[in-house]
């Protein structure tokens, strides 16, 4: 018991309200499926959605990158394409 205490001290609860009805029932359907609970499968998919840029982080990087880079990349792309038709 007191080992569980700590160890539930250290962790954080998230609460989501208002959540859509068939929201929810995709969401544990989707859990059942793949063999974990709802709390499971949420906390993934917010792992998950953190592993990806933000729109305004893609954003911020395409406006770093030399067009003539950009150019260049795109004219290779294309090329590398057609090749391995």
């Amino acid at each position: 018991m007191q080992i569980r205490c700590l160890y539930a001290s250290c962790m954080k609860l998230l609460q989501i309200r208002n959540v859509p009805d068939d929201v929810h029932r995709r969401l544990k359907a989707r859990a059942a499926s793949e063999g974990q609970s709802l709390s499971e499968l949420a906390l993934a998919e917010l792992r998950r959605s953190l592993e990806r840029p933000t729109r305004r982080e893609l954003v911020e990087r395409v406006q770093r990158r030399d067009a003539a880079e950009v150019t260049e990349s795109a004219v290779e792309a294309l090329r590398a394409e057609r090749d391995a038709r």
